[in-house]
C-alpha cells in the first residue's frame, strides 16, 4: 500500500516525543490510520482501537527509551490489535503436529565451506513478502507460506526460475494431516506436494485469505515438483547454518511475544519463549558489530518489521536458539526437472476482421453477395468443408456435400462411386450449425 508521505513523516516525528495528552495520542492515531489505510465501521470501534493503540504506544515507548536493547519497536500495521487478538489471528504452527515422530536428516545434507554471510534474496531465490492475513479469523496458514517459500527457493536454485507457489492449494487441498487455517506443519506440506506430483502457481491458484473447497483442476496443475525433504536435527545450530548456506530453510519459532508483534528493526534477541507457534523462512545470515543474526522472511506483509523481514540473534549460546529457531527446521530437496509446460490452448479461429469461431471450429460463410461474405457461422468441426447452401458443413474426410439427402460423401479411390457417411451419424452430427451470432463485416 502506498502511504501518504505526510502521514509517514508525522508518525515518525511524533514518536520522538512523550505524548501525554489524549489529543496528542489521537493525532498520532489519525496519522497511523492514514499511513496504513485503517478504517472502522463505527465510532465505538474506532474509540476502542484508539485505546488499544495508546496502550501499544506506551509499550513501544518504554522499550525504546530503555536504550539497552539490540532492536527497536514501532507502531507498525498491528498497533491497533491487543496482544491476545494478534496471537489469535497470526499464529498457526500446529502444536499437535510438532509432537509427531520426525525422522531426521531424510536425505543428504550438503556440507560446504560456509561463507561469512549470505542472503538468498541477492541470489534471486526469494519471492516478494506475502501477507497471510488472519485466514478467515481462524488461527493462520503460516505453515503454508513457510513451505512455499522453501520450495520457491530450491526450485530457483535448481532451475534458475523463481516461481511464486500457491499457498491456497495447500490450505484447501492438503488435508491428510494439515488443517488449513487451523494450523499445519511444513513437512506434511512437502509430503503433499510429493504425493501430488507437484504444486500450482500463486498466479493460477491465488491466496484468498480463507479456506475454500479444493479446486481439483488446479490440484492437477503441476508446475513445480520436489523430490523429498530433510529434517535438520533439533538444537543443532551448526547443521542449520550449513543448510541455510545451501538454500532457504523453513523453521518453527515462537512468535507470540508482544515485542515480536511490534518489532521494527535491529537484531531481535527476546526475551522469547521456545513454545513453537509460528512458521517463517530463514533466507540468509550476517553479522553486525560482531553480533550474528539470521535473516527471517515473515508472512505478515511489508507493514511489519524491516519491510516484512526480521534479523534474529544467531549464536545466542542457547542450543534451542532465540524463540526456538533451532528446534524445528526442515527443507525440501529437488534434483529432477519440473514437468514440461502444457501447450497453450488454441486460440479462436478468425473468420474476418470482426468475426471469430471457437478453437477447433471452421468458419463458413452464411451470407454472400457478389462473391463477398457478409456474415459467418461456425461449423463445430475442425478443417471442415462448407457446403454451398450456406447452411451445412461436412468433415474434411467426407468432403462432398449432398444436401438433398443430408449426406456427406467421399470418392472411393479413383472410381466414380462414392461412399456415404453413415446417414444417421451425418444427420445428427454434421448437418446442423452451432448457434452463432452473425457479425457484419
Amino acid at each position: 500500500m502506498e502511504q501518504p508521505l505526510w502521514a509517514t513523516f508525522l508518525l515518525s516525528f511524533l514518536l520522538f516525543f512523550d505524548l501525554s495528552s489524549s489529543s496528542d495520542i489521537s493525532q498520532l492515531f489519525e496519522a497511523w490510520c492514514d499511513q496504513y489505510g485503517k478504517t472502522y465501521s463505527a465510532e465505538e470501534e474506532k474509540s476502542y482501537r484508539l485505546k488499544v493503540f495508546e496502550d501499544n504506544y506506551a509499550f513501544v515507548t518504554q522499550h525504546n527509551e530503555m536504550g539497552n536493547s539490540s532492536y527497536s519497536l514501532a507502531l507498525n500495521a498491528f498497533a491497533d490489535l491487543t496482544h491476545h487478538e494478534f496471537r489469535a489471528a497470526r499464529l498457526g504452527l500446529s502444536a499437535a503436529a510438532i509432537d509427531f515422530s520426525r525422522s531426521t536428516l531424510r536425505g543428504p545434507l550438503l556440507l560446504r565451506e560456509i561463507p561469512a554471510s549470505l542472503d538468498w534474496r541477492e541470489q534471486g531465490a526469494v519471492t516478494q513478502v506475502k501477507d497471510q492475513g488472519s485466514c478467515g479469523m481462524q488461527i493462520c496458514a503460516c505453515w503454508a507460506f513457510s513451505a512455499t517459500g522453501a520450495m520457491e527457493g530450491i526450485n530457483q536454485i535448481v532451475t534458475g526460475s523463481l516461481v511464486s507457489l500457491s499457498e491456497q492449494e495447500l490450505v484447501d487441498c492438503d488435508r491428510s494431516y494439515n488443517s488449513g487455517c487451523e494450523g499445519g506443519l511444513m513437512d506434511y506440506a512437502y509430503q503433499f506436494v510429493i504425493d501430488n506430483h507437484g504444486i500450482d502457481t500463486e498466479e493460477d491458484y491465488p491466496y484468498q485469505g480463507r479456506e475454500k473447497s479444493c479446486n481439483k483442476d488446479k490440484l492437477n496443475t503441476h508446475v513445480v515438483t520436489i523430490d523429498g525433504y530433510t529434517d535438520i536435527p533439533p538444537n543443532n545450530e551448526n547443521l542449520l547454518l550449513q543448510a541455510v548456506a545451501t538454500q532457504p530453510i523453513s523453521v518453527g519459532i515462537c512468535g507470540s511475544e508482544r515485542a515480536f508483534q511490534l518489532y521494527s528493526k535491529g537484531i531481535f534477541s527476546g526475551p522469547c519463549s521456545t513454545s513453537l507457534d509460528h512458521a517463517v523462512l530463514i533466507v540468509g545470515y550476517d553479522s553486525e558489530d560482531g553480533v550474528d543474526y539470521w535473516i527471517i522472511k515473515n508472512s505478515w506483509g511489508t507493514g511489519w518489521g524491516i519491510n516484512g523481514y526480521m534479523h534474529m540473534l544467531r549464536n545466542s549460546g542457547n542450543s534451542q536458539g532465540v524463540c526456538g529457531i533451532n528446534m524445528l527446521a526442515s527443507y525440501p530437496t529437488k534434483t529432477s526437472p519440473n514437468p514440461p509446460s502444457p501447450p497453450p490452448a488454441p486460440g479462436p479461429t478468425k473468420c474476418s476482421l470482426f468475426s471469430y469461431c471457437a478453437a477447433g471450429e471452421t468458419c463458413c460463410c452464411a451470407r454472400r453477395i457478389l462473391g463477398i461474405c457478409f456474415s459467418w457461422k461456425c461449423c463445430e468441426l475442425e478443417s471442415a468443408v462448407c457446403c454451398k447452401d450456406n447452411r451445412h458443413c461436412c468433415p474434411h474426410d467426407y468432403p462432398i456435400c449432398d444436401t438433398e439427402r443430408n449426406l456427406c460423401l467421399k470418392r472411393a479411390g479413383n472410381s466414380t462411386t462414392v461412399e456415404a457417411h453413415e446417414k444417421k451419424q451425418s444427420s445428427k452430427k454434421f448437418s446442423n450449425w452451432l448457434p452463432f451470432v452473425e457479425n457484419w463485416v
